[in-house]
């Protein structure tokens, strides 16, 4: 008996057959083509997350050697905010999706912020007024399907979750979850449902969302694929970052963890409490359980993390595999006074300035490639230290301890520099593959293979712990350096 888990990511596809103790036997990762037509824009062709999802289920199917009829379930996770439309009986693609770190709708958001709307926004839905969001990106494709003279009773709309689950059911579920709906602006996040006001707001009609469903919900069966077999149930939908919260059996409220993927992105679970933020920090629903109350989280991301290692993989070519980076960063005791800022998509939490744009700062021509390395894993640590610090405030008292996971928490250079900063120990999971597993656990619930949460605590173990090296005016002083270095890339992008 196994579970069969998608994790549709910004970059590629990864999915993984779990067994009931827990464990992934198999599981492949297909990365697919990122789309980049104007600066600041980011699409991604649906069809290619598509076949990367085939490709993927195919290749772990083929690795594990398991009797595809032997898969009792499905859970999916996915990039949470990346949005696509598409015709209800023809599923042609309107338009290419547009990914979560698309800037292109920033001035509809800054119009939206000189109406006073903000405030009316942040206390429905816990969100800020920012382009990353689905309501804004919604908007634009609305207003693109008009443009081509698409008549909009004709079209679907949603988040990649919703789009998978109708192309897996051949159209017969339309649906999302409440941790990838409370993404998209649109949520009420009191009531779990649409919000009209929302709705007008940003011209986004009812009738092309999807239902919203709890977590573990069924949500319709496998039906007509050439790579998996009919009626198997789709058993749980739910965000990325969620998905690596339950992933890593931070269950009751006050645990939190960090995932580090092509964002890093800091969770902290408040349980039943609707906890808003006075530090620019996110609220959002963590999960919803069936026959449950919704658990929130406290939220705050950074959109470039390990994509910053891609970038000067490919765009800069200093490396030619991402892991790399360890080696070459080790090669050199600091940094030699170079600083970089990885704002590549615009600064998110605790700042929230989409214009932002990345800079190296403290270059001189004795600067190597393997300083820029150790400047990029530094920075990919320091911007976690303002969201954490940020979610200190909001709670009134210090996190002593953060789960990590995804790809990045293999480097131990990485994990040892952010235990360093932060000050706090740092916790390694066996199986660090959590994001995947957290759909995997939900699904498993779902169906019974897991009776409960606390017989799913049992299966997750620590591999590592990182406890801090440095003293604390070492800290400090590094901290400082970061933070005017933060602030000199926002005045330069945006100039008075």
């Amino acid at each position: 008996m196994y579970i069969l888990s998608i994790d549709q990511g910004t970059t590629g596809t990864t999915t993984a057959l779990v067994n009931k103790r827990g464990k992934i036997i198999a599981s492949s990762n297909i990365e697919f083509k990122q789309i980049y037509p104007e600066p600041g824009w980011v699409e991604h062709n649906p069809e290619d997350i598509w076949k990367s999802v085939k490709k993927s289920v195919k290749k772990t199917l083929d690795l594990s050697k398991v009797d595809p009829k032997k898969i009792k379930a499905i859970g999916i996770t996915n990039q949470r905010e990346t949005t696509v439309m598409w015709d209800k009986d023809n599923g042609e693609i309107v338009h290419n999706a547009i990914v979560w770190q698309c800037k292109r709708t920033t001035q509809f958001c800054e119009s939206l912020k000189k109406k006073g709307l903000e405030k009316i926004i942040f206390k429905k839905t816990g969100l800020l007024v920012d382009p990353y969001f689905s309501g804004s990106k919604m908007r634009w494709l609305t207003k693109f399907a008009k443009s081509k003279k698409i008549p909009i009773a004709d079209l679907l709309t949603g988040t990649i979750d919703t789009y998978l689950l109708w192309r897996l059911t051949k159209g017969a579920s339309f649906k999302t979850d409440v941790s990838n709906a409370s993404r998209t602006q649109l949520m009420n996040l009191k009531t779990l449902d649409w919000d009209d006001e929302l709705l007008k707001i940003f011209g986004v009609p009812k009738s092309i969302l999807p239902e919203i469903a709890d977590t573990n919900s069924n949500f319709g069966e496998t039906k007509g694929l050439s790579f998996l077999p009919d009626g198997i149930p789709i058993m749980s939908m739910i965000g990325d970052q969620q998905s690596a919260l339950f992933g890593q059996a931070a269950f009751s409220a006050g645990q939190s963890k960090c995932t580090f993927g092509t964002g890093s992105f800091i969770l902290l679970n408040t349980g039943e409490d609707l906890v808003f933020s006075k530090h620019k920090l996110l609220t959002t629903v963590a999960w919803k359980l069936s026959g449950e109350k919704a658990k929130y989280a406290l939220e705050g991301g950074a959109f470039i993390c390990g994509a910053a290692v891609q970038w000067l993989r490919d765009g800069l070519g200093l490396i030619k595999e991402s892991s790399e980076i360890e080696k070459l960063a080790k090669a050199v005791k600091t940094t030699d006074g170079v600083q970089f800022v990885p704002s590549l998509s615009g600064l998110s939490a605790p700042y929230w300035d989409p214009n932002s744009r990345g800079s190296f700062l403290g270059i001189t021509r004795g600067t190597k490639k393997e300083h820029l390395a150790l400047a990029t894993l530094e920075a990919m640590a320091l911007q976690n230290v303002d969201i954490l610090n940020s979610m200190e405030k909001d709670l009134g008292k210090k996190i002593k301890s953060l789960k990590v996971d995804g790809g990045a928490v293999s480097n131990n250079t990485l994990m040892q520099l952010q235990s360093d900063y932060l000050g706090v120990k740092i916790a390694k999971p066996k199986q660090t593959e959590t994001t995947v597993l957290g759909a995997a656990y939900l699904a498993g619930l779902g169906i019974g293979l897991w009776k409960s949460q606390k017989e799913l605590e049992s299966l997750i173990g620590i591999d590592r712990e990182f406890k801090p090296a440095i003293k604390k005016k070492e800290r400090e002083a590094r901290l400082a350096e970061w933070s005017r270095a933060v602030y000199a890339t926002m005045e330069y992008s945006n100039p008075t």
